[in-house]
């Protein structure tokens, strides 16, 4: 009897199907296919991100801004005589004064407020700014005594945003108390706070002051070191900080209570003197302070998470393909699609979850929804409860070890390169028999 001989189109169709090489083909393009909706994914994290942005914003502006505290500053106009061929006219100048000793005292006290599912940190403070100012000397701006102007002199304190201000801020300067008033006679240093016009005769000795201030805040506290010799010491009850700025505590402590730090900044660590004339210098540049951190990022621990979904997708279509391979099991390509669907799908079920009920159990309860729906869909496919059961234990592992590496920072990339080698190792092992070339003899055609 003669064996039908095998229609070009069946040979085709056979070497495809049998074809390793074809097959891992066919992955590598389903993995970079799938990686179009990942990157939508990743576009609807930093949309929610964004929306977190906005929800801080809003309720800083009824609660109140970062702050940043600069002052106080004495500020004394004087008269400066100049001449042109018209004849002669006189201006009014400004000169600046800084503290030589500015002690600055506070609690930092913060709530975590909502706005909808977003959570804001903001804070009330309680600052006790203390210290004096040397005697006043004109030398260095070249004019005469009865140029001064005493009697215009004012003193300043910089607060980004006035609406956080909850109580009124008496000033003593001089054994004098004067009450501020909102605003900044000359914007020079700074642009927004409170002033309070001082009684200042030609002073021959140094002149104490202390201000105390009740102020809320959002996420971040700042100082500028103006003082000659300018301590800070805040102490607060949230276990968080994070220190920034131009200077870092000279100490600090930090546990489970809360933290106090203390900073000391001298006139030499900073780029501006101790007193001129107008705009010749700018005080910005010199703050620091402390930022109120929150170790739970939701949206960026998301976003490390999408950072793997590469991985994901080769490590669970290679498993797939091993166990194709190795147990002469026959998966469609539309198979694979689904299950990198499923797999992407985590994504969105990890992002929306996490909104609600934080990040950690999140991706528990995400990643046990998509592992057992992927271990049910290959006990399907696969008609085997044992091979189900072990790509259970797999998935599980690569979620597992996926959880660890986002829970690490410092150690992360130690780990996760240590995990890629093992991984490499295993898929060396395992193909070491694959014959590459087919997974069957060819078929020889016989006549009777």
């Amino acid at each position: 009897m003669e064996q039908k001989e095998e229609s070009l189109f069946e040979k085709v169709n056979t070497t495809i199907k049998n074809s390793v090489t074809i097959k891992l083909l066919s992955i590598g393009t389903l993995i970079a296919i799938l990686l179009i909706p990942n990157s939508m994914i990743k576009s609807l994290i930093t949309e929610r991100q964004m929306s977190q942005f906005e929800a801080i914003e809003e309720v800083s502006e009824k609660w109140g801004s970062p702050l940043e505290i600069a002052g106080p500053i004495l500020t004394i106009p004087f008269n400066r005589m100049n001449a042109d061929k018209d004849g002669s006219y006189t201006t009014k100048h400004f000169a600046h004064f800084l503290p030589t000793a500015l002690n600055i005292n506070g609690n930092l006290n913060p709530e975590i407020r909502k706005r909808g599912i977003y959570e804001v940190i903001v804070y009330n403070t309680q600052l006790k700014l203390e210290g004096n100012f040397d005697e006043i000397d004109f030398d260095d701006f070249h004019i005469n005594e009865s140029q001064i102007l005493w009697e215009e002199a004012f003193v300043s304190i910089g607060i980004p945003d006035m609406s956080g201000i909850q109580s009124a801020i008496p000033l003593k300067f001089n054994n004098d108390t004067y009450k501020t008033e909102p605003g900044i006679p000359v914007s020079d240093l700074v642009s927004s706070g409170v002033n309070a016009k001082v009684n200042l005769t030609k002073p021959e000795k140094a002149i104490p002051f202390s201000v105390s201030l009740n102020i809320n805040g959002t996420k971040s506290l700042s100082f500028l070191p103006l003082g000659k010799n300018t301590n800070v010491q805040i102490n607060s009850n949230w276990p968080h900080p994070s220190f920034d700025g131009q200077f870092l505590p000279d100490d600090y402590e930090i546990n489970k209570e809360g933290f106090t730090a203390k900073w000391s900044v001298f006139d030499l660590n900073r780029n501006y003197p101790q007193h001129w004339e107008g705009q010749n210098h700018k005080i910005k540049t010199s703050n620091f302070g402390v930022n109120l951190y929150q170790p739970v990022d939701n949206y960026q621990r998301n976003t490390r998470s999408a950072k793997y979904a590469v991985l994901i997708l080769f490590l669970t279509f290679i498993t797939f393909f091993f166990v194709e391979i190795l147990n002469k099991k026959r998966i469609h390509p539309v198979q694979y699609i689904l299950v990198g669907l499923a797999l992407t799908v985590f994504y969105t079920l990890l992002l929306s979850l996490s909104e609600q009920v934080g990040f950690n159990l999140a991706y528990l309860i995400a990643s046990a929804i998509i592992v057992g729906m992927i271990s049910m869909y290959a006990k399907s496919i696969l008609a085997s409860s044992k091979l189900a059961f072990i790509l259970f234990a797999f998935f599980s592992l690569i979620y597992s070890f996926i959880f660890v590496i986002l829970q690490l920072e410092d150690f992360a990339l130690l780990v996760g390169s240590f995990g890629l080698v093992l991984v490499l190792g295993i898929c060396m092992y395992l193909s070491r028999k694959v014959d590459w070339y087919g997974l069957k003899p060819k078929q020889t055609i016989t006549h009777a």
